[in-house]
């Protein structure tokens, strides 16, 4: 996948500690782990933005071992859960969690450890297969994204060539390893022989800018709630003279901040990136190019290249006309192979043929530039009116820019998760007169914090478990 050997004196990885570790280096460390390992098996890579997290994705994809990325704090028994469900061959860890399982340690380096488990493979893994992943949300479920060698290739070469990438790039970690959005910054530097500065520091915290600013980051991408932090962490103050790019994705961000971050690199001669892609298309299918990020705010662009859009009505018929809603069809070499909820299905093949119907309401205007206005399943029928549970969530922030908020409930009934008690009277009033509905149909619930996982998107399955 990767040709380490080929950048064999570049830096690869700049770790917490200062460490210099060169594409050398790497392919050595990934080389000592992967010989303990005899054949093609599925693995289980428990991740954090660590340097041994990182030899085991790379070690194992370049020796065709696949690996199933998962969170290394995952619930103890959602992820005994999946160890059951899909008996891994082995299991690549940090090393302080070995004892929580009776397996044989047959390799350690890098504060990890590598676990040979007792499973006999009663299923062969497809040839096609390189990466298993969870879908978006749901990382303690059985369900898995199967993606192909093909498909991170051809997303990597893609996202490449329009980000203009080489070597001389420098990417700090925001985003988890396990995570679509996060994996696909790592494949795109390494290839390019770039470098990667891990870090497990959050936005927060000022060892991460101390860190940025010392190795001398040129980039760093985040999801949403990345950018509602920064706009509240006074970035736009910020000196960071070797910042060349920021790039978004992981949701749909708002107008007003997507406006607000387009001029901000425009006025400080940056560029700021929006794009848009799912798990089960690898990672990327747009990007909205920098130069027309200001003019374009609130779009998710164009498709990548090697890419294709449509746009499909409720009978499967092709919209061609302008600012008209559809649900969006996405085809490429990048859309994945398929699902698997089980060890059987790790032997199936591409169900999906290239293509992929993503769920997203979309629109595109007169220039043939995207914009998703919602997913297919977040409406609500409140007296008879189709409700767009994203576009209520949207208006109460940007007008209640001091709450957090999430938005979910039943056809006339919206339940509204807030953060902030002092504007509890007032959002029902507001939303009742964006829509034209009596207010009695929007029940306003306080809450101390909106669940979210690990990338920061809202995990609206566990609103549903809060009780008010």
């Amino acid at each position: 996948m990767w040709n380490l050997k080929e950048f064999k004196d570049n830096i690869a990885v700049l770790t917490e500690n200062g460490e210099k570790i060169t594409y050398s280096k790497l392919n050595q460390y990934c080389t000592d782990l992967v010989r303990n390992i005899k054949e093609r098996c599925l693995v289980f890579n428990l991740c954090r933005n660590e340097i041994g997290s990182l030899v085991g994705y790379i070690g194992f994809l370049n020796a065709k071992i696949v690996p199933l990325m998962l969170k290394s704090e995952l619930e103890d028994e959602l992820l005994n859960n999946l160890i059951e469900t899909y008996k891994p061959s082995f299991i690549w860890l940090p090393s302080n969690q070995v004892k929580k399982y009776n397996f044989e340690n047959v390799y350690s380096n890098l504060n990890y450890s590598l676990l040979k488990t007792n499973f006999k493979e009663s299923y062969k893994l497809n040839e096609e297969l390189a990466l298993l992943l969870t879908t978006s949300g749901s990382t303690g479920s059985p369900k898995l994204v199967r993606q192909s060698y093909k498909n991170i290739e051809s997303n990597t070469k893609s996202i490449i060539e329009y980000l203009s990438l080489n070597s001389t790039e420098r990417a700090i970690t925001t985003l988890p390893m396990n995570y679509t959005y996060g994996i696909s910054i790592i494949n795109t530097h390494l290839w390019v022989g770039a470098s990667l500065i891990l870090t497990d520091k959050g936005l927060m915290q000022k060892e991460f800018w101390n860190q940025f600013k010392e190795y001398e980051a040129t980039s760093f991408g985040g999801v949403p709630y990345t950018y509602e932090m920064l706009n509240r962490l006074r970035f736009f103050r910020m000196e960071l003279p070797t910042l060349r790019y920021i790039t978004q994705a992981g949701g749909k961000l708002s107008p007003e901040l997507h406006e607000k971050f387009a001029q901000w690199a425009k006025n400080n001669n940056k560029k700021f990136i929006v794009m848009y892609g799912q798990t089960e298309a690898t990672a990327r299918m747009s990007y909205l190019p920098a130069e027309k990020s200001l003019e374009k705010y609130g779009s998710m662009g164009i498709a990548i290249p090697g890419g294709k859009f449509s746009l499909i009505d409720v009978d499967g018929n092709i919209i061609n006309n302008p600012e008209t809603i559809g649900e969006l069809v996405y085809e490429g070499e990048n859309v994945t192979l398929g699902y698997a909820t089980k060890g059987e299905d790790l032997s199936l093949g591409n169900e999906r043929n290239g293509k992929l119907v993503t769920g997203d309401m979309a629109k595109f205007d007169k220039d043939g530039f995207f914009y998703i206005v919602g997913r297919k399943k977040r409406f609500l029928k409140i007296y008879g009116n189709r409700i767009n549970l994203d576009e209520t969530e949207r208006l109460i922030k940007s007008h209640f820019t001091q709450t957090d908020c999430a938005c979910s409930g039943i056809d006339d009934q919206m339940d509204i998760f807030i953060t902030d008690y002092k504007v509890k009277d007032e959002i029902a009033s507001f939303i009742a007169d964006k829509t034209g509905l009596n207010k009695n149909a929007f029940c306003v619930k306080v809450i101390n914090e909106i669940p979210k996982n690990e990338a920061g998107k809202i995990l609206y399955k566990n609103l549903e478990l809060i009780n008010v």
